[in-house]
């Protein structure tokens, strides 16, 4: 087998004269692009490479926001490289083979940049002179905040949170997602920490048989379109900019992806029903999605073992 420098150069060389002038010259960039990857990967020899790998390559230059119609073309170009190898090594595999890929055209959602995302969850100095808001909404908020980008929960997923869905022992939340379907995601030291904090005032304020999280002023459970509201307000005064409380469930798994590498349990994290919302995903065990999210997401370092104490 040829290592995966020489194969890529072998075929550029013969690329010109297969097809028309300006789709060589798209491809040739594209491999190179390839090139370049698979040998930072240390992908030295051709057959070292494998979906794993492709499917890195997809979600870091999704991160660099590389639109969709580009990351289609690059693997067509790599997709004509194998089948060009294979006249002479049919026994090569093609790791892109059967790899679902983002249609054209499909909306991608903005993301916060990992220092966005950390200064979001600080909460700024008030000019001199500005009063501070009611300590029960402070604290509310801020767990509002933590816990969507902690665990990548939809607007409306948070709003129907109960309390009894909250495992402290273990750092997991129980969420119903669209259809009706139930899913188990980790929970930050950052998210435990902060609910922690706003619990005891929301107790304080609750209404007989309410058994939501997150409540209003008056001790009822608190709506989606409030929830929207406290966080465009957050990104207006921490970030100036409009921010809507998907944007920090994308931001969540985009963060863990581009740590992780692992794309296989963001259908886990997201609650996604079909393989091609995610575009390439698999069930994973909540076990070892639980492993990745301690070992990547930005806000889940150092929280407590999952054998640790009740944060309460």
């Amino acid at each position: 087998m040829p290592a995966t420098a020489d194969a890529i150069d072998a075929f550029l060389k013969i690329l010109p004269g297969r097809i028309a002038q300006a789709s060589a010259r798209a491809y040739a960039e594209d491999l190179r692009r390839w090139k370049a990857f698979f040998l930072q990967q240390g992908r030295q020899q051709i057959e070292e490479i494998d979906p794993a790998c492709l499917r890195h390559f997809l979600t870091q230059e999704r991160s660099r926001g590389t639109a969709v119609s580009s990351l289609r073309r690059r693997f067509s170009a790599l997709r004509a490289l194998y089948r060009w190898l294979r006249h002479d090594h049919p026994g090569l595999s093609d790791p892109s083979r059967g790899m679902p890929m983002p249609k054209t055209g499909q909306y991608l959602p903005d993301w916060l940049t990992v220092d966005q995302a950390q200064q979001l969850m600080e909460p700024p100095e008030l000019p001199n002179g500005e009063k501070e808001t009611s300590p029960f909404r402070k604290l509310r908020d801020q767990a509002i905040l933590e816990l969507l980008y902690s665990s990548a929960l939809r607007v409306s997923e948070l709003a129907a949170v109960d309390i009894a869905d909250l495992d402290w022992k273990e750092g997991l939340l129980r969420v119903l997602g669209k259809g009706a379907r139930q899913r188990i995601v980790p929970v930050g030291k950052a998210a435990l920490e902060a609910i922690s904090a706003y619990l005891p005032l929301r107790n304080n304020l609750l209404k007989d048989g309410e058994t939501a999280l997150f409540t209003s002023c008056q001790g009822t459970r608190l709506g989606v379109r409030s929830i929207q509201l406290l966080v465009e307000k957050a990104g207006s005064t921490r970030l100036s900019r409009h921010l809507h409380p998907h944007t920090l469930r994308h931001s969540a798994a985009s963060h863990l992806l581009q740590s992780s590498g692992d794309l296989r349990a963001v259908q886990e994290f997201l609650g996604h029903a079909h393989i091609d919302t995610t575009a390439i995903y698999t069930h994973l065990d909540y076990q070892h999605l639980a492993q990745v999210y301690d070992r990547s997401h930005p806000r889940a370092h150092g929280r407590k073992s999952r054998n640790g104490k009740d944060p309460q």
